[in-house]
């Protein structure tokens, strides 16, 4: 095969043409080499997404702790609460803790 022969074919040809050739180098740049490319536009996705999870995991948490202050505004379960989370007492009064030992020997 000769120099003519492979110039005369159409796959090399088209490879050759100046417009193909810049499109391509266009391509290239926007995909790895560009401020906007596409491996940072993925990355920026990641971490909106991380967010948004965040995002929806606080505000879970914010309904959780908006039951448990709604709760707290009752006196009585404001004394349990006390008593439960910070072993609070009355005066004269024992508190006995009771833990349970889950290993077995």
């Amino acid at each position: 095969m000769t120099f003519k022969q492979i110039k005369e074919n159409k796959i090399i040809k088209f490879f050759t043409n100046k417009y193909v050739i810049i499109l391509l180098f266009f391509v290239v740049w926007m995909l790895f080499f560009d401020e906007n490319s596409y491996i940072n536009h993925r990355e920026l996705n990641n971490e909106v997404e991380k967010l948004e999870n965040a995002n929806d995991y606080f505000k879970s948490e914010i309904e959780g702790d908006s039951k448990i202050i709604k709760n707290l505004k009752d006196p009585d379960s404001l004394e349990k609460y006390a008593r439960e989370e910070y072993k609070m007492k009355k005066e004269n009064e024992k508190i006995f803790i009771i833990e349970y030992d889950t290993i077995k020997n």
